[in-house]
């Protein structure tokens, strides 16, 4: 199968997917306690005042209608108007989105050095005390939740070492050194459960490589083990990492939401919660939209990865989990007759 032909099998899944998260979302804003009306118009509000703000608002209509309306101004682009501030969800989202992005890019970065770091020298040196440390730190690290670890990087270096912000955002443009000091430990706190989940896969699809008679062959022509690592075992190992990649790419970019809760960033899951809590369906269907577009984009560039390096896999367009991905490529037996 081919890469334009998976990319095309990805986007028909995402369709669906789509439309159900935002039918999803908006029955749920819909049937909230929070009335804007109420909230907009104060407690002295009189029923005809309300049912006129209502009225202004669509929300006397059904909610079909509503819901159909709103997915055609969101297929032209426009996803609607904050009830509250007034102003454009799609230009709140611009502004807000650099944070998320921000905080899930860097921690995947994290995730993806030190967890292929471990993996790769967990697997180089099988059976020492640097493979049990990496097993025992990566079983350890995958029992904490991100908010565990952030109320415990607060502690540590908001309290006891303070010398990292725990709260605010600085942005890039303004400062480099401030933005990364203000990202930094909400991108490790969601970083540490990935690296520890990468580490593992990869460890144990590189021991089993190396026994491939690949990896025998390439050491009986005399090639330097770098060489071995990086032109034969890793290609054909990085299979079950990549899709243990997959799988934590989209709870890399929820767990920014929660991040941005404790550390106080105006990202998108900030938005997302100040609408609930006030009742601003287009800011939340906004939000929720957003990011799960960027979820199923993250997924199709790992799954496309994956092809890549996997061309078995182009046979099965649908998404790979370690406990399927195959660990190493077999060597036909004519390959592994002229090593």
């Amino acid at each position: 199968m081919s890469a334009a032909i998976w990319v095309l099998h990805g986007l028909g899944r995402a369709v669906p997917v789509l439309f159900a998260t935002a039918g999803i979302t908006f029955l749920l804003s819909a049937f909230a306690k929070q009335e804007p009306a109420d909230i907009l118009l104060g407690e002295a509000a009189t029923p005809e005042a309300v049912a006129e703000l209502n009225h202004e608002l669509g929300r006397d209509r059904p909610l079909l209608v509503q819901f159909g309306s709103w997915i055609a101004q969101a297929v032209q682009g426009d996803l609607g108007t904050s009830w509250f501030t007034g102003i454009p969800v799609l230009t709140t989202i611009t502004d807000r989105m650099p944070v998320s992005l921000s905080i899930a890019g860097l921690a995947l970065v994290i995730a993806v050095v030190l967890g292929a770091s471990a993996g790769i020298a967990a697997a180089l040196l099988r059976d020492s005390w640097v493979d049990r440390l990496v097993t025992l730190a990566a079983s350890t690290l995958a029992t904490l939740p991100p908010f565990v670890v952030s109320i415990g990087l607060i502690l540590l270096f908001g309290v006891a070492l303070p010398f990292l912000p725990t709260g605010g955002y600085v942005p890039f443009e303004r400062s480099p050194g401030g933005w990364l000091a203000s990202i930094i430990l909400p991108a490790i706190a969601l970083s540490l459960e990935a690296a520890a989940d990468i580490a593992r896969q990869l460890r144990t699809a590189l021991v089993r490589t190396y026994e491939e008679n690949l990896v025998i062959g390439a050491r009986l022509r005399g090639l330097s083990p770098a060489r071995i690592l990086f032109r034969h075992a890793l290609p054909h190992a990085s299979g079950p990492a990549l899709a243990a990649l997959g799988i934590q790419v989209p709870r890399l970019i929820g767990g920014a939401i929660i991040a941005e809760q404790i550390f106080s960033l105006p990202g998108l899951g900030l938005m997302a919660y100040d609408g609930a809590m006030q009742g601003d369906q287009p800011v939340v269907l906004g939000a929720v939209m957003v990011t799960v577009v960027v979820v199923l984009i993250s997924t199709l560039i790992v799954d496309l990865l994956i092809l890549a390096l996997n061309p078995a896999a182009r046979t099965t367009p649908a998404r790979t989990t370690p406990a399927q991905a195959t660990p190493a490529r077999t060597t036909p037996a004519t390959e592994r007759s002229s090593l």
